[in-house]
């Protein structure tokens, strides 16, 4: 292995280190909690060493929003792929939404709340954030009806986990009819 390839794959590892004790300072205890300062002590490089990667926090969040909403597609396509029939898969979409919404609070901030500086719904978003989407439109472009456009109805379902799963976190919802909302969610907008 060359010196320079040692260099690369060492700042390549230096760069999951950042993001993955970022995300658990997160999950733990808040992005608020994330500071460049707490993540150089934590690994234990200086800061200018993380600007390095960096510039900053928000980098960071975006960082952290790309490799989530990797893992949102792959929980996405792993529980659709699991079950047969439209309603099923549309059904199992929605809870597994739901279920990576919930056990990862901070990187679904990340991903749909905070700013990353990452672009949506334009020609130059990141390939993660367009994957993801496109796992929920694999499945969901099969039951939005005739004469509905499948982006169009695969938003509109999309917006609708959203709620759900934002306002269950807030305690304005009652998690334990997560699952009476995605029956009704299934049952009154997907066309089976």
């Amino acid at each position: 292995m060359s010196v320079q390839e040692r260099k690369q794959r060492e700042r390549a590892e230096r760069e999951r280190l950042i993001v993955a004790t970022a995300r658990e300072l997160a999950e733990r205890q808040g992005w608020d909690a994330v500071t460049t300062r707490r993540l150089a002590e934590r690994i234990e490089y200086s800061q200018p060493v993380l600007y390095s990667h960096f510039r900053g926090k928000r980098e960071i969040i975006g960082a952290v929003a790309l490799q989530g909403s990797t893992e949102l597609a792959a929980a996405v396509r792993a529980a659709t792929a699991a079950v047969d029939g439209p309603r099923a898969r549309v059904a199992a979409l929605a809870h597994a939404y739901l279920d990576f919404a919930a056990r990862n609070p901070a990187v679904y901030d990340a991903i749909f709340r905070l700013d990353g500086g990452l672009a949506f719904a334009h020609e130059d978003t990141p390939e993660p954030l367009k994957d993801a989407f496109a796992a929920l439109l694999e499945t969901l472009e099969e039951v939005a009806g005739e004469g509905v456009a499948p982006g169009l109805f695969s938003e509109t379902f999309w917006a609708a986990l959203h709620g759900l799963a934002t306002l269950t976190r807030a305690g304005r919802l009652p998690p334990e009819y997560t699952g009476p909302r995605v029956e009704l969610l299934v049952d009154r907008l997907a066309v089976v």
